[in-house]
């Protein structure tokens, strides 16, 4: 049977009666399982009564139990192999960190205990170097594309970005960097984790960045609580999987409905960066749906294929407007007051209703809809105007946000919000644009760095 019925389970804490319990009840229900993966403490304080029974023999798991080892000096002892060895009949301890393959072809990524920021990792804790190892090992395989599966006991820090929310929960301050960084790099189709007593289930999250990279499978994080907590939290979760290596590529890939960013893209670019910038202004700019700081005059040929002859731009003649026009500056509907500063194609104005009292809009004279349809020596005005206002906002200690608004108007119109320099990071702005769009179902495709809104 290609197609594997599994369980993951959360912190079992020496209840084996409880959860096998459990688990025949499940088998009588639905049919056999291939196996149960348990994440989190499989021990607890009380272990020993219950456990002595399994270990001797007299009693049996009723299915085949791999479990990840200590979270703490408490259990170790629990422990004796650290490469991994079967505990009691049916039930295996994985090992200190690896790849279990099954007989499926299923592939099972796992990292046992919490992190660690000492070199010398005690026995139930992983350092960044044993991530490092891990990564590597699996890395260095011919044609990777991820794993089937990962187990870890603690939640990766910010899972909780641009998704859902996991509750009481706060993402930002629970789990393991490191576990978020091993995640990043093995891109598992399920990930398991506990030791919080709460049930999450993430919405899926991509693989690869749109427009940019060939797509790739969602991952899918699942959080389990606590064997027969009081709560009736879900501590038991079933789930069918075809080894990646099985699917038809096609299929692997495809995108359900309600997937969403990445959420550990943003942890690893600030990884990345070796020396944090002096200043907040040194952040350079990003673009993340379209960016006019570069050359507009010719179009650039895109990446994959040259589409067409790469002619320099013609100077376009700015349209008429189909009726009154709120922004010509010739029209009698424009609010006068509102204008700042004229200059020979643009001119700047106050936003009337602004989100903020110094939020203003670039605009050009002429009747123009989009960025896209500006001749060169317009766009080279609007260049200048956008480098004054980053002088002028950086002289209040703010920067600023730039969109064009093209829909549902005629008339271009650049809007300027101005942002605090010190607590709004370009991450965080774009994370507050992904997060609104997801709540408002729009997709937002990000341009590529080097790229011109033209080009697409």
């Amino acid at each position: 049977r290609s197609v594997s019925c599994r369980l993951a389970c959360g912190d079992v804490e020496g209840r084996l009666e409880a959860l096998f319990g459990r688990v025949r009840a499940i088998q009588g229900k639905s049919g056999r399982f291939d196996m149960l993966l348990c994440v989190g403490n499989f021990f607890g304080s009380t272990s020993e009564t219950e456990w002595a029974e399994y270990r001797t023999g007299a009693k049996k798991a009723p299915i085949p139990t791999y479990v990840l080892g200590a979270n703490d000096q408490e259990t170790v002892s629990y422990f004796p192999d650290i490469s991994g060895c079967e505990l009691a009949e049916n039930i295996t301890y994985l090992g200190r960190r690896g790849l279990y393959s099954g007989t499926s072809g299923l592939q099972i990524a796992y990292l046992s205990g919490t992190e660690t920021q000492d070199e010398l990792a005690p026995a139930y804790s992983f350092s960044a170097k044993d991530v490092a190892e891990l990564k590597t090992s699996l890395l260095s395989t011919p044609n990777f594309k991820g794993v089937d599966i990962l187990l870890t006991s603690p939640w990766p820090r910010d899972v909780g970005t641009f998704a859902n929310s996991a509750g009481e929960i706060d993402t930002k301050k629970c789990g393991s960097k490191l576990v978020s960084d091993l995640a990043a790099s093995l891109k598992p189709r399920y990930h398991f984790a506990a030791l919080e007593k709460a049930y999450y289930e993430r919405l899926p999250y991509r693989n690869h960045t749109v427009l940019r990279e060939t797509p790739q499978h969602v991952s899918r994080f699942i959080a389990l609580a606590d064997v027969g907590n009081t709560s009736k939290k879900k501590y038991l979760y079933a789930f069918s999987i075809v080894p990646m290596s099985l699917m038809d590529p096609a299929e692997l890939v495809k995108q359900p409905q309600d997937v969403t960013e990445n959420p550990y893209r943003k942890s690893r670019k600030e990884a990345q960066k070796t020396k944090a910038p002096l200043y907040a202004e040194e952040e350079p700019a990003c673009q993340f749906f379209f960016d006019l700081n570069k050359h507009q005059g010719k179009k650039r040929p895109s990446d994959e294929k040259e589409r067409g002859n790469s002619q320099p731009k013609q100077a376009k003649k700015p349209s008429q407007p189909t009726g009154p026009c709120w922004f010509c500056l010739a029209s009698p509907e424009v609010e006068k007051h509102l204008v700042v500063s004229i200059g020979t194609h643009c001119y700047l104005a106050l936003a009337k209703g602004g989100l903020l009292p110094d939020h203003v809009l670039i605009l050009p004279i002429g009747h123009y809809q989009s960025v896209v349809d500006l001749s060169s020596e317009v766009v080279e005005e609007v260049t200048k105007y956008k480098s004054a206002l980053k002088e002028f906002f950086r002289s209040k200690g703010k920067r600023y946000v730039l969109f064009e608004r093209n829909y549902r108007s005629q008339h271009l119109q650049l809007q300027v919000i101005p942002v605090p320099l010190d607590h709004c990071t370009s991450e965080d702005i774009k994370e507050s644009f992904i997060v609104q769009a997801q709540e408002q179902q729009i997709e937002l495709l990000e341009i590529p760095e080097h790229s011109d809104i033209t080009q697409v």
